[in-house]
């Protein structure tokens, strides 16, 4: 299966894999295992970022979305660990940037700049590959929608999501020379918390099989994620 935005090979990481069956005892009629609740690895704070993976690895076929606030991290972790640069909206804005007059606002032509993302996704998850997608984290029907995407294929969807806090954001924003408004930040940042509260409580949106929590310096150290067999589990 070919991937898309996934590395090509994996070594150290992150792999979510089905729990593995208890022997059947002599005499003993073979029963079904109970069913593993879903997987949350948390990677943050300094001393277990210095302990942590360099790279993220998942099955072959899987979906990875990567979520957090707008300035977080996203976009520059995915740019970093991702062969191809994943599936990020923000690609598809930067083409249409260099396509319009300067002094044209972004609004106008933000709908253009959706329908390219939208259409890139689509055509990536029909393929079948394996993607890594930029997530806002207020959509959860993208979320959904990915989630259906892997479940017909017989995959599964995973999390990765950026612990950022609001000042580490903003200044994210400042250095890229793009910010939001103040109401769609607040939008964002409830969105996050709430699924950075469900994660932390081992609760993870509908649809995803493992969730990986990362604050900046853990997002730091991450130099791939990939896809296939490699050692270590989720």
């Amino acid at each position: 299966m070919r991937r898309f935005g996934a590395g090509a090979g994996t070594t150290a990481g992150t792999t979510a894999t089905a729990a593995a069956g208890v022997p059947a005892q002599p005499g003993c009629r073979p029963r079904e295992s109970a069913a593993r609740p879903p997987a949350v690895r948390d990677l943050r704070g300094r001393e277990r970022a210095r302990g942590g993976p360099a790279r993220l690895a998942f099955a072959e076929g899987d979906i990875v979305v990567v979520s957090g606030l707008p300035g977080g991290g996203k976009s520059t972790l995915i740019k970093r660990a991702v062969a191809g640069g994943g599936i990020d909206s923000q690609d598809a804005r930067e083409r249409w940037e260099h396509r319009m007059p300067r002094a044209l606002p972004y609004a106008a032509y933000r709908p253009l700049v959706r329908a390219a993302h939208y259409w890139g996704l689509w055509r990536v998850l029909r393929s079948g590959d394996s993607a890594v997608v930029h997530d806002c984290g207020t959509q959860s029907w993208v979320r959904a929608l990915l989630a259906g995407a892997a479940r017909r294929r017989g995959r599964a969807l995973h999390l990765v999501l950026l612990d950022a806090t609001a000042e580490e954001a903003l200044a994210g924003q400042e250095a890229r020379g793009r910010g939001v408004s103040a109401y769609a930040f607040a939008r964002h940042r409830g969105a996050v918390t709430r699924l950075l509260r469900e994660a932390e409580s081992g609760r993870l949106p509908a649809g995803c099989a493992s969730a990986v929590l990362l604050d900046r310096a853990a997002a730091a150290r991450v130099t791939g994620i990939g896809f296939g067999a490699g050692p270590g589990t989720h």
